[in-house]
């Protein structure tokens, strides 16, 4: 470091070291990296297409060209190119810059869930971290001075900007592995490569570019990173090189220095690109078990419980089909130990107290595991109340009868609930017959949802203890002899009553009197009084000849 501060002085340029090289560029024809361009999405064809029409230059680039000459179908495509991020915002409809540490610009195609987005960077200038201007602080305390920064550190060597452009050979130069750092043109079908990254592939060998411990020192996320791409390519017999396995534990405590939400989000890439039980393994076999986030130490410490296990497994085959994956569902897998003993805790009595409703116990266990285990990074927010839901939804399962059942299966997170309980059947935790019954409820229409209903309340009713119809006997207060009578002010009135309680009750026309001249008369309405009530006063009495 102070050799290189006196050459700076005295203006002298430092020696070009081996981890100072560029390399040698190779262009690589089809003939020998066998790339099928069937398998390049036609989005990342677009924007390669687009930007050298504009007269760019442009590649697809990093783990989809590694992918491709493995002959897989890789899940994302990333472009570099030499033109900057405005000007490639300009060239696209719907782009966006984002990031300050590195802007890229993600280019967007298609909407809602079948949206997909084109990440799209700038080649990058290799700069040495002597050159870099240095902060005392990280990303959060510094933010004002790096406001104005294009190329900065911590004082640990960590880079906290990175924007700097420059021409390619320098942009794979400070990439991190060789089998990252090349670059395909699929117009050309040619695959440029400066760091031999073509024949690590066909070595299966993972080999960082440069001093592994000094890479590691200038992003310290590229530690998770070597163990994920460790269990990705482990089923195709990849194995580390020496020099790049070697510093690799002993770098673990520069993720202190990470801010937690980026460690959380690569804790989830690790557990939800499809080789969940690989990177535990991994992590086991690099010694990194323990130290790189608090949650995934439970997680490898839980891995080998059957719940959490069949967790893992069920999420590695959803991304192998395609499915989509929920951070929350997984996460609750792994803390459901958790909240299941606090929970039946809370259920006991203490020291004469009345014990608290089953809900109300679940939600106090639910608060106690967040602030355990989550903190404050995501268990507060989207996260935290998907999990909460389908915790909450668990008691729900075991109420068949009534209209508990009609309301829960309309429940947004209902599926997510359910494929918790079916993990809980799978493991011995409930019945088996539970998690079928719900899932044939599930997709049964009404009229077989009712009858399901119907079966299950006549199957309670005929348990042993169940509450059974009694006989009532004639003794018994609710028996209808010893009911009280009718209150006659409301008794129906007789069928054989006269035909004046007739027609004062339909209001018809009385019949005319015997002399025929007389014009008949509309009878009056009288409200009909209680028997032996007496009249008003002032009332009349009926006139003479009256019925």
């Amino acid at each position: 470091m102070i050799k290189k501060l006196i050459n700076k002085l005295l203006g002298k340029s430092a020696p070009a070291g081996k981890g100072q090289k560029f390399g040698r560029r190779e262009d690589v024809p089809v003939s020998v990296h066998g790339i099928d361009p069937k398998l390049v999405d036609a989005r990342a064809l677009d924007v390669v297409r687009t930007l050298k029409d504009a007269g760019f230059e442009a590649y697809i680039v990093g783990g989809a060209v590694r992918d491709l000459l493995l002959g897989l179908r890789p899940k994302d495509f990333d472009v570099a190119t030499n033109a900057t991020p405005e000007q490639v915002k300009g060239l696209f409809r719907r782009a966006f810059i984002i990031g300050r540490r590195f802007r890229i610009v993600h280019v967007v195609y298609g909407r809602g869930r079948e949206h997909e987005v084109i990440e799209v960077s700038t080649f990058r200038a290799f700069l040495d971290s002597a050159d870099a201007e240095q902060v005392a602080g990280n990303e959060r305390t510094s933010k004002g001075e790096l406001a104005g920064m294009k190329h900065a550190v911590d004082a640990s060597g960590r880079v906290l900007r990175d924007n700097v452009w420059g021409p390619i050979e320098q942009d794979a130069a400070r990439r991190d592995f060789t089998i990252n750092a090349m670059y395909y043109d699929p117009q050309s079908q040619t695959v440029v490569d400066f760091h031999h990254g073509i024949r690590d592939a066909q070595k299966k060998l993972l080999r960082m570019i440069g001093d592994p411990a000094t890479r590691y020192r200038e992003d310290p996320v590229r530690i998770i990173r070597a163990v994920r791409f460790g269990a990705k390519l482990s089923g195709l017999g990849f194995r580390f090189e020496e020099k790049t396995l070697a510093p690799l534990a002993a770098s673990r405590q520069l993720l202190a220095d990470v801010p937690q939400s980026r460690l959380f989000d690569e804790m989830l890439k690790l557990l939800q690109t499809g080789h969940a039980l690989a990177s535990i393994a991994q992590l086991k076999a690099t010694g990194l078990a323990t130290g790189i986030y608090p949650l995934l130490d439970v997680v490898v410490q839980r891995a080998e419980d059957p719940f959490v296990k069949a967790a893992l497994q069920d999420t590695d085959r959803r991304v192998a089909e395609g499915k989509p994956v929920a951070p929350s569902f997984l996460l609750a897998c792994v803390l459901w130990a958790d909240v299941r003993q606090g929970w039946q805790q809370r259920l006991q009595p203490r020291g004469g107290q009345r014990a608290p409703t089953p809900f109300a116990a679940l939600q106090d266990a639910v608060d106690e595991a967040f602030d355990a285990r989550i903190g404050d990074v995501s268990g507060r927010g989207k996260l935290g109340t998907d999990m909460r839901e389908i915790w909450t939804m668990q008691p729900r399962f075991d109420k068949r009868v009534g209209s508990s059942p009609f309301s829960l299966v309309e429940q947004p997170r209902f599926r997510a609930g359910f494929d918790f309980l079916r993990l809980r059947a799978l493991v011995g935790e409930v019945p088996e017959e539970l998690a079928h019954w719900w899932e044939t409820y599930s997709t049964a229409s009404d009229d077989m949802r009712r009858d399901m209903v119907d079966a299950q309340r006549r199957d309670n009713q005929a348990k042993p203890g169940a509450a059974k119809a009694r006989r009532v006997k004639r003794t018994d207060p609710d028996h209808p002899a010893n009911q009280p009578a009718d209150d006659p002010r409301f008794r129906p009135v007789d069928s054989d009553e006269g035909e004046e309680g007739d027609d004062e009750a339909t209001g018809a026309l009385s019949p005319a009197p015997a002399d025929g001249d007389a014009a008949p008369k509309k009878r009056r309405r009288r409200r009909r009084k209680p028997a032996g009530a007496g009249r008003a006063e002032g009332d009349a009495p009926p006139a003479d000849g009256a019925a």
